[in-house]
């Protein structure tokens, strides 16, 4: 079997109408698609739903699920919230930097600009509580071609010890000098 793409990624929303305004507002992306039933067409459920589709670029879709019936959203208490969150890749700080403003200049809170060595992201959240991130790419061939060559090694020794390998610790380090080689 070869995976082609994700077709689209679905996240529960509060209100179909204020996300698909929210998304086109914030992050440019086009509502394609609704589709609304009164059973769930796999479980044959008995429970009314709108379900919205968002154009994310390059055939990505993002889709959200308005369910009214159901009890209010929670999420996962034993799960810190910035685990649990989508990104979406932008093409430079600058726009990183305009779509910090942007949000900001109304209120949302963000986190960033964060520098992962490798990427830098902005951090926020969007009207039903989603963490979303939008991440520029920066790295250099030769340090994705180091992280490549540990990723194995480090996966082991995580999944031995439970504990942060520091193969590439390098990329968070205050200062990046040779001797973080």
């Amino acid at each position: 079997m070869h995976i082609d793409r994700i077709h689209h990624v679905a996240y529960r929303c509060k209100d179909a109408r204020q996300t698909v305004e929210w998304y086109g507002k914030y992050l440019n992306m086009n509502f394609i698609l609704a589709i609304a039933e009164d059973q769930v067409p796999s479980t044959k459920a008995p429970d009314p739903y709108m379900h919205v589709f968002l154009d994310a670029g390059q055939g990505n879709v993002l889709a959200f699920f308005e369910i009214p019936a159901s009890p209010p959203m929670g999420r996962d208490i034993n799960t810190p919230a910035w685990v649990q969150h989508i990104a979406f890749k932008v093409d430079s700080e600058a726009t990183l930097r305009e779509v910090m403003q942007r949000l900001q200049a109304d209120g949302i809170e963000v986190v960033g600009i964060t520098d992962h060595t490798i990427f830098k992201s902005i951090y926020f959240f969007d009207p039903n509580g989603h963490r979303v991130e939008l991440a520029a790419d920066c790295a250099t061939p030769e340090q994705l071609q180091r992280l490549d060559a540990v990723k194995w090694d480090m996966l082991e020794e995580w999944s031995r010890t439970r504990r942060a390998p520091r193969h590439a610790a390098w990329m968070h380090a205050d200062e990046f000098s040779e001797q973080a080689h």
